[in-house]
């Protein structure tokens, strides 16, 4: 069945000032919205794809125009009552580094906004900034909720500071955080800041501040004895890493080659696509790898243009995929 699921996207709209690695302007609105509509243009015209945020009320209109293509996203929601809303500024060093200023906030999402979605199948956390969400929320939802946890780290990774530039920080309450989790994904510097024991020493990090991959057993084995049911860590063109605990208990890692792409465009939002695809696919196939390639083939569809309509349907992914695995 490729339909009929219900999943709820949690997390910004952020309105985006980008400068790419081309030195092409662009100014959009992301985040959560290339979560919600990479998940509803795979799960088609059957699915209820609920996206849950708060925007300000200026730009409240402008997003539900650009949703109004996908009437299986559904837009209440969004509320704008606080007027508070994510506003960023990216400008890229290369295809995936870049530097990052906020002068926008969204109010974060609470258990108010949730409390009539614990029917769901699957809750999909994609925070940007350490106060979008909190683990009040996500408790709840754990508890009461009927649904698969998808959470994205980049949310209590990063930090804003006083004159607004957008830090990495280290994750010090992971450990508050891990046992409501399901499904755990980030990418190698998220990684750097949430794989600590007893001491931190930030000489085990590489140049980048990325966790070193001969590390990254050992910080899944410890999200695994959490609670958490698989990690996956991105590893830009080395494709993803997953992590689970097999039947007997075992740890099995994966390699999940990436899909190919022959012209990167705008990388923004390729991990929010991810976790879009990773939510669908696990939801479609109970199967950590499975869903992997999915995830892959929403980020290799977002890196290809700027617009919501990359986005392709489930028979062409399915092809795509097929093409890049041999499925």
């Amino acid at each position: 069945m490729a339909g009929g699921y219900k999943i709820a996207v949690l997390g910004p709209v952020p309105r985006d000032h980008i400068t790419t690695y081309q030195g092409e302007v662009v100014e959009k609105y992301g985040c959560a919205l290339y979560t919600a509509v990479g998940a509803a243009t795979l799960a088609g015209p059957d699915s209820r794809i609920v996206l849950v945020t708060h925007v300000r009320k200026a730009d409240r209109p402008r997003i539900a125009r650009l949703l109004a293509p996908f009437p299986n996203i559904e837009t209440g929601h969004i509320s704008d009552a606080a007027d508070r809303g994510d506003v960023i500024s990216l400008v890229y060093l290369d295809q995936n580094r870049r530097s990052e200023r906020q002068t926008g906030f969204m109010a974060p999402i609470t258990i108010e906004d949730v409390a009539d979605l614990l029917d769901f199948d699957a809750y999909v956390f994609v925070p940007i900034t350490d106060f979008e969400v909190s683990l009040e929320t996500l408790r709840f939802l754990k508890k009461h909720g009927n649904g698969v946890i998808v959470f994205d780290a980049h949310g209590p990774t990063n930090v804003c500071t006083l004159k607004g530039e957008r830090l990495h920080k280290l994750w010090i309450d992971r450990d508050l955080w891990l046992p409501y989790i399901d499904i755990l994904k980030m990418n190698l510097e998220e990684a750097g800041c949430s794989w600590f024991e007893a001491e931190y020493d930030p000489d085990d990090l590489s140049e980048k501040g990325e966790l070193p991959t001969d590390q990254l057993p050992a910080f899944a084995a410890h999200c695994l004895s959490r609670g958490v049911k698989a990690v996956y860590v991105t590893l830009d063109e080395g494709g993803s890493a997953v992590f689970f605990n097999d039947t007997d208990g075992r740890l099995h890692e994966e390699i999940v080659p990436r899909v190919p792409v022959d012209h990167v465009v705008d990388t923004t939002g390729c991990g929010d696509s991810f976790a879009g695809g990773l939510a669908f696919g696990y939801l479609k196939t109970g199967d950590f790898i499975e869903a992997c390639r999915y995830a892959n083939a929403l980020g290799a569809q977002r890196c290809t243009g700027t617009e919501l309509a990359i986005y392709k349907d489930l028979k062409t992914t399915e092809r795509q995929i097929a093409e890049a695995y041999g499925a």
